[in-house]
């Protein structure tokens, strides 16, 4: 692994990721860059359609995303002590769904990397709050530890100027991604 601007907590992103992950989060704004991005992430298809489809209805989509992360949320087994987390996330969603349907995707973009966090929760437990996740992540599979990298690195961009565009970009990947998982 090469060392770079790209890494969340002491961990470096592997090489074969790195040029497309920097080109994303870190360079100019360029749709090539997003959809090399949800390529990377096996998205590239469906995000293609979305940023495509002059007919596109977000609300249909975003409906087919509740839909799916109430199935995660429901199927995802967890301690009894844990039941309360899922119903938070359970809550979290509609207000989200909510500022991405009414432009308000700066908001939008932090709320999305918190339900990502309690969603890895729910997955992986105690070890999602490891400094090691993303590489650990990275060890099961590729594809999903790229995902939750992405995860960690939009709840950096609450503090850069970034253009409404390109976070509506940047989150519809991530829509993308659990509206398919």
């Amino acid at each position: 692994m090469r060392s770079s601007s790209v890494s969340s907590h002491r961990w470096t992103l592997p090489s074969e990721y790195q040029q497309c992950a920097d080109d994303m989060f870190y360079a100019a704004p360029d749709p090539a860059h997003t959809l090399a991005f949800a390529d990377l992430l096996g998205v590239g298809g469906d995000y293609r359609k979305i940023v495509a489809d002059p007919e596109f209805d977000l609300g249909i989509f975003l409906d087919h995303f509740q839909h799916n992360m109430d199935l995660l949320i429901q199927k995802t087994w967890v301690l009894s002590s844990d039941e309360y987390c899922k119903d938070q996330l359970r809550d979290r969603i509609p207000g989200f769904v909510a500022n991405v349907t009414q432009g308000r995707y700066r908001n939008a973009v932090n709320e999305f990397s918190t339900i990502l966090s309690e969603l890895a929760y729910l997955f992986f437990g105690e070890q999602s709050y490891a400094n090691d996740f993303c590489e650990w992540v990275f060890r099961i599979d590729d594809q999903i530890g790229l995902f939750w990298w992405y995860g960690q690195e939009l709840s950096n961009l609450g503090s850069r100027n970034i253009h409404d565009e390109t976070l509506k970009s940047l989150l519809l990947i991530g829509l993308s991604y659990l509206t398919n998982f």
